[in-house]
């Protein structure tokens, strides 16, 4: 089989576009790096932003190693920074490497000082062992 990208990375919806974010927190779906019995040792957070009115967004990683107790990831854990996003950030994009060894990860995404706020979502690429696909 022919290494690409299509057969080389395996991407997992994590915070669904369409809903504006108003003040609070929203928790990214959890995502399992061992699947179908295949460890991805790799892992990428890509963030996107649509319009944003107002208030200020901000990105956070966390991980765990069951799926239930969280913590924030250790900035040596990360390449790149993640996001605070705010009223100039319209129509973004943001890349967040995961180096660490945990089985789970997840963003968070806490919004303040929102009056209409904005549209925020998340998507976790998951690499180095091919794909398999139907």
């Amino acid at each position: 089989m022919r290494q690409t990208v299509y057969n080389s990375v395996k991407v997992v919806q994590v915070i669904a576009p369409g809903a504006q974010r108003t003040n609070g927190a929203v928790n990214g779906t959890a995502v399992d790096r061992l699947q179908a019995g295949v460890w991805f040792r790799s892992a990428m957070i890509v963030v996107h932003s649509g319009a944003i009115t107002d208030g200020t967004h901000t990105v956070t990683v966390e991980e765990s190693d069951n799926g239930t107790d969280w913590t924030a990831v250790a900035t040596a854990d990360l390449q790149g920074a993640p996001p605070a996003i705010g009223g100039s950030d319209d129509n973004k994009l943001w890349e967040i490497g995961y180096v660490g060894s945990k089985r789970y990860i997840r963003p968070v995404l806490t919004t303040a000082t929102a009056t209409t706020g904005g549209y925020v979502d998340a998507l976790v690429l998951l690499g180095v062992r091919p794909v398999q696909r139907p």
